[in-house]
Formats: structure tokens, C-alpha cells, sequence
């Protein structure tokens, strides 16, 4: 595992004083470049659920689907958007849409997250992050002036035909369950 080191400089700053540097030995963060694209194939998968049963996007072949990506199992935004799409279910289902949630969480956690807000759709784990890279759904965050890689929260909506109809990036969670639902019917 990668360490951050923190070295007293010797050479005082601008301002002539010494201060902590710190030396981050942690591979540098790379941006996403936004490679999927409306009207793309979408790109294959098959990742384990939080039953440990394999889920592949050949799976649903001449379907709708809504894969969302979420950052942390059981973190505030992402209970609440997993709730919406529960919730909303049933509207997806009528509307031959199938719902699932991806996020580098162990299918442990997946399966702990389910069972304790009683989530109904499939929660798929993707711990190598080789989907979420797929999907331009892991890349550079920041947080409190730390930058580091994770799961940027976006959503993507699968046609029947397997192309990417659309995509939401930079999703905010409060009615996003609905837009997307609203956009899976117009299909």
C-alpha cells in the first residue's frame, strides 16, 4: 500500500518559515476523459451482486437499463439515492427498464447496505474498478484540498438495442431517480 511521508523542510517559504512538506508517494490521481459517449456500445460486464450471483450486461439483452454509480455503501447521498431508485421500482419495471447500483464496495458491504434500508435492486461490486472506469465513473475527487481517485457519481441509461442512450455525470441526488425514470420512458 501506498504511504505519504511527511519530511520537515530545511528551506523556509515565502512567507520564512519552515513548514512540513509533504512527499505523496501515492500513484498521481488521473483525470477522466469522458470516453463514453451517447449512441456508444455499452460496454460489457459481469460483475458479482450482493447475493454473490454474477450479473452481466448480456443478461438483459433487448431490455432498458439504468446503472447507477455511487461512491460508498451506506454513506448519506448514496442511501438516499438507492432508496429513490427503490422506491421507483416498480415504475421502472412497468416501463421494461431493469435498475442496478455499481460501487467499489466489497459485495459484504453491498449485501450489509441492501438488508439494512431493505433496498429491492441489484447492487453490484466492482472493487477492481474495472467497470466504473469503463462506465467514466472513477476518476479525480477532492475533498478538503486532498486529492485522491473514487467513484464520481454518475448514471447511465442503456437502451434495448445495448447503446448508451444517455448519461447523467455529476449527479445530485435529490430527484435524479425521477428525471432518469421520466428519461427511460421517453425510449
Amino acid at each position: 500500500m501506498s504511504k505519504k511521508i511527511r519530511k520537515k523542510s530545511s528551506k523556509p517559504d515565502n512567507f520564512g518559515t519552515t513548514r512540513a512538506a509533504t512527499v505523496n508517494r501515492i500513484k498521481p490521481a488521473r483525470k477522466v476523459n469522458h470516453s463514453l459517449a451517447e449512441g456508444s456500445p455499452a460496454p460489457p460486464f459481469s460483475l458479482p451482486r450482493e447475493d454473490g450471483t454474477l450479473v452481466s450486461l448480456a443478461d438483459f439483452a433487448g431490455r432498458k437499463i439504468v446503472i447507477f454509480f455511487y461512491p460508498r455503501a451506506g454513506t448519506p447521498g448514496c442511501t438516499r439515492e438507492a432508496m429513490d431508485f427503490t422506491r421507483l421500482a416498480k415504475a421502472f419495471a412497468a416501463s421494461g427498464t431493469m435498475v442496478m447500483g455499481v460501487s467499489a464496495d466489497s459485495v459484504k458491504a453491498q449485501e450489509s447496505f441492501r438488508n439494512k434500508h431493505k433496498l429491492s435492486i441489484p447492487l453490484l461490486s466492482d472493487e477492481e474498478h474495472d467497470v466504473l472506469e469503463a462506465y467514466d465513473a472513477w476518476g479525480e475527487k477532492s475533498m478538503y484540498g486532498k486529492t485522491f481517485m473514487g467513484v464520481l457519481r454518475t448514471t447511465v441509461l442503456v437502451d434495448a438495442a445495448g447503446r448508451i442512450a444517455r448519461i447523467w455525470r455529476g449527479v445530485k441526488v435529490d430527484g435524479h431517480a425521477d428525471d432518469v425514470l421520466a428519461a427511460a420512458r421517453k425510449l
